[in-house]
C-alpha cells in the first residue's frame, strides 16, 4: 500500500516513467498494486497479452503497459494507460515513488552498543541497540548496523552498507561499499570440513582459516549463510543478489551480477561465472563450474559443469531442451505401455 500522503495524477506518472499517456490525465493515484488487488485509485501494470485481455475486468483505472500490447476495451474517457518500452522496468520507478518512509536509526551509537576501544568507526554511523563491534574492526562512513548485529575482530565494512538485525560477520571478513545484508545473515561461519580419523575413531574437523570477501553493491537475503574459505577466500562478486535461505559453501567464487534464488545450496569450491542465474532450490555439487551467463532452472541438481550461456534443468541437471523432451516422453509413457501391451496380446492370439 502507498503512504497516505503520497498522491500523483496519471499525467505526473506518465512524465516520471517517460511514457505515452492514453486517456485521462487527471486521475488521482495513491499507490501501485497487482491487477487482482488494485483499487480504483491505484495503478497496475500490464506486461503480457494475458493481462492485456483482463484489463476490462479490473477495478484499477490506470495501468502502465509494455509497448505492443493492446488492453481490451480501454475507455480513454474514464481510464488511463501509460505505454512504456518495458512495464516491468517502469514498475521499479513507480514502486520507488510510492515507497513508504523507512524507519531509520538516529546518527550515532546507541548507549547499549558495545564498541571495542581499538575499533575504527567512520563518519555519521547509525549503530543500533545491543550491537557489538570487536577489536580492530573498521566501520566505514554512513554505515547502518541494526539491533543485535555482531561484528567480530578485524572485520572491515565499507561505506554506506546496511546490516539488518542480528546479522553476524565473523573475524577478518570484508564487506564492500553499499552492501545490504538482511536480518540473520551469517558471514564467515566455518566451512563444512571433516575428515575420517585414521584410526576410525570419528571425524576430524578441518580448520577453516580463510575469510569471506563481499564486493560492492551486493545484497544478501534473510537467513542466508556464506561460509569462510578453508584457506584463501569465499568471494561474492560486485552487484550479485542472493535471496533468502541460501547456503554458499567454503571457497566458492561467485561472479559479478549473479542472481541466486531462495533455498539454493552451493557446494564448496564452486565457481559461478558473471551474470549466471540459479533458480530456487538448486543444488550444486562441490568443485563445479557454472559458466558466465548460464542459467540453472529451479529445483535442479547440478553434478557436472554448466557451459557459458547454457540453460540446464532437471535432476540431474542437463541441457534444458533435452530435459524437456525427456519429460514429454515420460508423460506419454503410460499410454505407450498400454498400446504395447495390446500389441503383445494381439501377437499372442
Amino acid at each position: 500500500m502507498a503512504h497516505a500522503t503520497t498522491q500523483y495524477t496519471t499525467s505526473d506518472l506518465a512524465e516520471r516513467v517517460h511514457g505515452e499517456l492514453r486517456g485521462r490525465s487527471d486521475l488521482p493515484i495513491v499507490g501501485i498494486n497487482s491487477m487482482d488487488e488494485a483499487k480504483a485509485t491505484e495503478i497496475t501494470f500490464i506486461a503480457d497479452a494475458s493481462h492485456a485481455r483482463r484489463w476490462r475486468e479490473v477495478v484499477a483505472r490506470a495501468a502502465v503497459v509494455s509497448n505492443g500490447l493492446e488492453p481490451e476495451r480501454h475507455n480513454p474517457l474514464s481510464r488511463a494507460l501509460i505505454f512504456v518500452p518495458d512495464a516491468g522496468l517502469a514498475v521499479i520507478k513507480l514502486l520507488s515513488l510510492f515507497e513508504p518512509p523507512s524507519p531509520s536509526l538516529d546518527i550515532g551509537i546507541h548507549p547499549s552498543a558495545v564498541v571495542h576501544r581499538t575499533a575504527s568507526i567512520g563518519r555519521q554511523p547509525r549503530i543500533g541497540p545491543h550491537v557489538s563491534i570487536d577489536q580492530g574492526a573498521t566501520i566505514g562512513d554512513r554505515v547502518t548496523l541494526h539491533a543485535g548485529v555482531r561484528v567480530y575482530p578485524l572485520v572491515v565494512i565499507g561505506d554506506d552498507s546496511v546490516l539488518h538485525a542480528n546479522t553476524v560477520v565473523r573475524a577478518r571478513c570484508r564487506i564492500g561499499h553499499h552492501v545490504i545484508l538482511h536480518q540473520n545473515v551469517s558471514i564467515g561461519a566455518d566451512g563444512f570440513g571433516f575428515q575420517p580419523a585414521a584410526d576410525g575413531s570419528g571425524l576430524l574437523k578441518v580448520p577453516q582459516i580463510g575469510i569471506v570477501v563481499i564486493e560492492d553493491h551486493v545484497e544478501v537475503g534473510a537467513n542466508t549463510g556464506i561460509d569462510r574459505g578453508k584457506f584463501g577466500a569465499t568471494v561474492i562478486g560486485a552487484g550479485t543478489k542472493i535471496d533468502n535461505l541460501v547456503q554458499i559453501g567454503h571457497n566458492c567464487r561467485i561472479g559479478r551480477g549473479c542472481v541466486i534464488v531462495a533455498l539454493t545450496g552451493v557446494g564448496g569450491s564452486v565457481v559461478v561465472g558473471d551474470g549466471a542465474r540459479l533458480g530456487g532450490a538448486v543444488g550444486i555439487a562441490d568443485h563445479l563450474r557454472i559458466g558466465k551467463g548460464a542459467t540453472v532452472g529451479a529445483g535442479s541438481g547440478v553434478v557436472r559443469d554448466v557451459p557459458d550461456g547454457q540453460t540446464h534443468l532437471g535432476y540431474p541437471a542437463n541441457d534444458a531442451t533435452a530435459t524437456l523432451r525427456q519429460w514429454a516422453s515420460i508423460r506419454k509413457l503410460p499410454k505407450s505401455l498400454t498400446l504395447l501391451a495390446r500389441l503383445l496380446k494381439m501377437n499372442e492370439a
